[in-house]
């Protein structure tokens, strides 16, 4: 008498499922190519450009080794680079971990 009579209802029809799937992909389509441009492509340009460096190393270079030493190049090999950090000190140390090369001059 006080509460109404409560009819089930059937779901209405689901009009253009393909297209709203794509509607629901697009966001992480969307993510993806932002990331692609934000993260991706610039780190691959990094390690083109750190590839270039390393091949172009050359005896007298003086550069930055990865554990933060300065030296200047002494020796070449194709993996290995020895390279002097002080009179008559020489260390090897493989050609990836060369971070930088220096101005010429910078290390006395």
């Amino acid at each position: 008498m006080f509460i109404s009579e409560a009819y089930a209802q059937s779901a209405p029809a689901a009009a253009g499922g393909a297209e709203s799937t794509l509607i629901s992909l697009l966001p992480l389509v969307l993510m993806f190519v932002v990331l692609y441009f934000i993260m991706i492509r610039p780190q691959m340009k990094r390690q083109k450009e750190h590839k270039a460096m390393i091949e172009a190393l050359a005896k007298g270079d003086e550069v930055v080794v990865a554990g933060g030493l300065v030296g200047r190049i002494a020796r070449l090999g194709d993996t290995v680079l020895h390279v002097e950090v002080a009179d008559g000190v020489e260390i090897q140390v493989q050609r990836p971990s060369v971070l930088q090369v220096l101005p010429k001059g910078t290390f006395k």
